[in-house]
């Protein structure tokens, strides 16, 4: 390939991170307007919105297979396109059955993309020779923070929930189009079954992945009530919690890939872990906003490039096929999103939230203690 070519893959790949992450974002504004559409309590809510993960989590394994087979460029363009078209039957399902299938059918496609988009980034830093993971994994934050700002804009125009995901997902396919013809289409060299249990080095990888989606899912789900729980910050102003931390990952990651070209995978996998740890130390140990928004800052700096690299050196690793090893470190991670918070408040229940935050500052003492496993792991 020559640099051009490299330089359209990497823009290709960065588009359709974007795609998942705008996608995916552009939901969230719409979740009152689906409850008041359908007349639904907490609880029914609840379980429809549960219908968007078990689509993602359902797909991810046949995304895997498929792209292990057939390359990850048609995995993109179906998912991604798939992703961008199902935005509007969000808002016109009328009845719970149909909003749950419309939900399941696009976290399928959400699941797809995330799968075979990070064999398609694999492949791209593969050939480019240099770390490229961590700017991509940036462009789905800078997506989601424009596809939540872009749907809230709409709405506070007073403009109805369909023209808004039409013109969203407008947004989306023209991003995809400019993606398509510029990913790569070579087809990964795997060896061996298709079909393999995640084993060795893998195993590790998922596992480190879900703790570390648990923590990320935690920020966003729990950050408020441990502000406002706290006397710090009322409820009017305990978003700003979670805002610190999106903004530090997000620039995190942009710097991600110069830091890590630098220090290398391991290094990276430790003091990340360590300034992610002492945030946890400083957000529950001080009780003030500053040591609390220093917190956050210092988690959301920490975390940024540690998924990356565990998407890297699933990669990496030789011990099953690349397209199976990233579908199971994928899954995991969203398992993680998954359960976690529900586990996050059952032990705050029988605790406190301030225990269950340093529980996750725990969970982070294994994947500082696993970075030398993970950066020497068979390749």
């Amino acid at each position: 390939m020559t640099i051009s070519d490299h330089r359209a893959a990497q823009l290709a790949t960065r588009l359709a991170f974007f795609v998942a992450g705008f996608g995916i974002a552009c939901w969230a504004p719409l979740v009152p307007f689906a409850k008041q559409r359908l007349g639904v309590d907490d609880a029914t809510l609840g379980l429809l919105l549960l219908s968007l993960g078990v689509g993602s989590v359902a797909s991810m394994l046949a995304a895997g297979l498929l792209s292990a087979r057939y390359g990850s460029k048609p995995v993109v363009i179906v998912s991604g396109l798939a992703l961008s078209v199902l935005l509007p039957p969000l808002v016109i399902a009328t009845t719970p059955v149909t909003l749950a299938l419309a939900l399941f059918a696009f976290g399928a496609a959400l699941g797809s993309l995330d799968v075979a988009v990070h064999i398609q980034a694999i492949e791209v830093e593969r050939l480019s020779a240099r770390p490229l993971m961590s700017g991509f994994h940036a462009q789905f934050s800078i997506g989601g923070f424009a596809g939540s700002g872009v749907m809230t804009a709409l709405l506070a125009f007073e403009i109805a929930p369909l023209p808004g995901t039409l013109a969203c997902c407008a947004i989306a396919l023209a991003a995809m189009i400019i993606a398509i013809p510029r990913l790569i289409a070579g087809k990964p060299a795997e060896s061996g079954p298709l079909l393999v249990l995640p084993h060795g080095a893998v195993l590790l990888l998922a596992a480190l992945a879900a703790i570390m989606f648990l923590v990320e899912g935690a920020m966003l789900d729990w950050s408020a009530l441990l502000l406002t729980a706290s006397g710090r910050l009322p409820a009017a102003q305990a978003g700003l919690g979670y805002i610190m931390f999106s903004i530090a990952m997000t620039i995190g990651r942009l710097a991600g890939d110069v830091v890590v070209a630098r220090i290398g995978d391991r290094a990276t996998l430790l003091w990340g872990s360590v300034m992610a740890i002492t945030g946890f130390v400083v957000l529950l140990a001080v009780p003030s906003v500053v040591s609390a928004m220093t917190g956050f800052a210092l988690i959301g700096l920490g975390a940024s490039n540690l998924v990356p690299v565990l998407f890297r050196r699933a990669g990496a690793q030789t011990v099953m096929p690349v397209g199976l090893a990233v579908a199971a470190v994928t899954t995991a991670g969203y398992s993680g999103v998954l359960l976690g918070p529900a586990g996050i408040g059952f032990v705050a229940a029988a605790t406190s939230l301030s225990t269950a935050f340093w529980l996750l500052a725990a969970l982070l003492v294994v994947v500082l203690a696993s970075a030398p496993l993970v950066a020497t792991a068979p390749r």
